[in-house]
This record gives C-alpha cells, sequence and structure tokens, in this order.
C-alpha cells in the first residue's frame, strides 16, 4: 500500500485518475486490482493485488485494510489487458465490482466506480465496470502531476513491478552462501564493545557505496554481524532522516541484495524504513514483504508494515529516528545533523 502525497487528481476524470497510478505505486500496474481510497475529497491509500481467480474471496481482507484509514470512499481500477473486451470476462469484473461494493460497505465505504483498463498507458482505453456507458482513454502517465512530483523527489518509477523488486533481489546466490561462513566466523570474534566503532564503520561503508566503490567481504561480515546488536541498528535507523540519507540508503539497498538470511533481513527493514522516511512508499512495501518472507515475527518489520497499509505518515514514522540520535550519544558516536525534508539531501 502507498499514499499519495498530492491531491492534484480528479474523481470525475478517471483518464487522469489512472494515469497517476503509476506514480503513486512506483511501477506501471498490469494484470491488477487497484483500490484508490478517497479522504475527505483527497487521494488517499492506494493497494494494489494481483487478479486471480480467487481474488473476489480475497476482497474482504483489501476492504478490511482499506479500512483501517478511515477513508469516506473508494475507487477501484481492474487492469485487464487480456480481459477487456472479452464477455465472459466483463461479467466477471462485474460480480467483482459487486462482492467489492459489499466489502467495503460493511466498514462503512462508498465505492464510487470500478473502472476497466486496458492498459495504463497514454491512448490506453477504460469502460466502467457496471455497464453504465462511461468509457474514454487515459493519458499520459508520464505527463502527470504526480509523476514530476515523483521525480522531483528523487523517486525512480519503474516500468513493471518485478523492476521494483529487483532492487532488492539477492545479485549473486554463490557470493552470499559464502558469505554466510565468514559471518559466522566474524561472529565469534566480535566484542560487545564494538557497538560504537560499529556504527562508524557501517556510516564509512555507506560513503564507500555512494560513491560506487565494492565493500569486501571481511566488510560486510562486520556490517552483517552488527546489524544483530539492538544498540548499533537502532541507531542506524536515525541515519534515515540525516543528512547523509542517501549514501545510508544505498548501503541498505546493496545489503540486502548481498547479504544472506538471516543477516539480510536487518538490511531490507532499515532500507524499509529510509525509503518510508523519505515518502517512497512502494520501496518501503517491497522491502518489507521480502523481511517478512524471511522472518514474518520481525517486530519493526511487522510495525512499519501495519504503519505502512493504514496509511501513517512519512513525518509521523520519522520520529522513531529520534531514539537513534540518543542510543549514539550513549555509544559515543556523533551521527549526522537531521535534514530537513521537504527538500532533496546534498
Amino acid at each position: 500500500m502507498t499514499r499519495s502525497q498530492s491531491s492534484d487528481f480528479h474523481l470525475n476524470r478517471p483518464g487522469v485518475l489512472i494515469a497517476a497510478l503509476p506514480a503513486v505505486l512506483g511501477f506501471v500496474p498490469e494484470n491488477s486490482l487497484v483500490l484508490v481510497t478517497v479522504d475527505r475529497g483527497e487521494m488517499g491509500c492506494v493497494m494494489r493485488v494481483d487478479l486471480s481467480d480467487a481474488l473476489a474471496d480475497e476482497v474482504g481482507h483489501l476492504a478490511e485494510v482499506a479500512a483501517a484509514a478511515g477513508p469516506d470512499a473508494a475507487i477501484a481500477v481492474v487492469i485487464d489487458e487480456d480481459g477487456f473486451t472479452c464477455r465472459m470476462c466483463k461479467e466477471q469484473h462485474r460480480l467483482l465490482a459487486a462482492t467489492l461494493a459489499d466489502a467495503l460497505a460493511e466498514h462503512g465505504i462508498e465505492l464510487l466506480a470500478v473502472h476497466v483498463v486496458d492498459r495504463v498507458a497514454a491512448g490506453g482505453r477504460w469502460h466502467c465496470a457496471d455497464n453504465c456507458g462511461s468509457a474514454g482513454t487515459i493519458e499520459d502517465p508520464a505527463a502527470s502531476p504526480l509523476a514530476a512530483a515523483a521525480v522531483l523527489d528523487g523517486r525512480r518509477l519503474y516500468a513493471r513491478r518485478a523492476d521494483l523488486q529487483a532492487v532488492i533481489a539477492v545479485s549473486d546466490h554463490v557470493r552470499s552462501a559464502a558469505l554466510a561462513r565468514i559471518i559466522a566466523t566474524a561472529a565469534d570474534d566480535r566484542s560487545d564493545a564494538d557497538a560504537g566503532s560499529d556504527v562508524e564503520a557501517a556510516m564509512a561503508a555507506a560513503a564507500h557505496v555512494a560513491n560506487g566503490e565494492q565493500l569486501t567481504d571481511d566488510v560486510l561480515a562486520r556490517l552483517a554481524c552488527a546489524l544483530t546488536d539492538l544498540r548499533v541498528r537502532d541507531t542506524l535507523y536515525a541515519l534515515a532522516v540525516g543528512e547523509r540519507s542517501e549514501q545510508a540508503e544505498a548501503l541498505w539497498a546493496e545489503l540486502s541484495r548481498t547479504l544472506p538470511e538471516p543477516s539480510r533481513v536487518e538490511a531490507l527493514v532499515l532500507l524499509a524504513f529510509s525509503a518510508y522516511a523519505r515518502g517512497d512508499g512502494p520501496l518501503a512495501g517491497v522491502s518489507l514483504d521480502a523481511a517478512l518472507h524471511c522472518d514474518a515475527t520481525h517486530r519493526m518489520a511487522g510495525m512499519l508494515d501495519t504503519a505502512l497499509q493504514s496509511g501513517m505518515r512519512p513525518e509521523q514514522i520519522r520520529e522513531l529516528a529520534v531514539t537513534g540520535y540518543r542510543l549514539a550519544d550513549q555509544l559515543g558516536v556523533r551521527l549526522p545533523a537531521r535534514r530537513a525534508f521537504g527538500r532533496r539531501a546534498g
């Protein structure tokens, strides 16, 4: 789930609303049901699920998640290129719309419209699912005001969800397996007194990664062990709101692609927190999905996932970083000063 950072869209102009979806989701949705909640007349949370034969049985959970943010209404978009003109598929779309409307109504949410789309691209076609007769074409997603805002915020928009997931996918399974053995040895040699120097080592590694340098196996192993120390890990969350947040996020992405499980989980959650803090819900979402797939009981991952699904805003999440600055003082480590959000970090 992601939350729009702009109200610049039109409820009564489906072609404009649909064109804005890639900017909100972070990728161009295909073969999907997208639910856009409406909060006091503005775009609220945006949720996406894959189309499937079992989807009609799962919309109750989708409605539950949507209700967490307390919206007034919602609009659904069904992206189904293969079934756009199929008569039987049109009936399935109509039944899905009716089922979704009933599920949302149980939570006091009105389903304003369901649009069926062949493709989310300039010139794509849409029509209403309930045979109301309304139809039209989709405007250019690249020209959407939300797309422009995303680019200004430093967010990258992906052609497919798989491209977004590739940001965190393990890049070399052979090296990852070899690192597991090195990490085990490094863990035996680590002392509890290393926490402060481990935080400093992480900041130095972040600078190296940001400069395009490769981290050695020994450095990766040290960082993997350091992330298991709660004092180190909780201190490093503060980097998400510091003036070098982009360097830190680059490091967490690199560790997510490199480290083996279970070490990888902490890197994924740090990446999710960093992305969430700067308003990148799509990257936060896929990072949390991957982390919870590795460890469904991870407390921070679960908390962030709940916050994201309930529509908690980034500025509220950033307050969690205050603890990191307090821990850094206790460890005798100086972290980068807090950055002013609303402009890119230098």
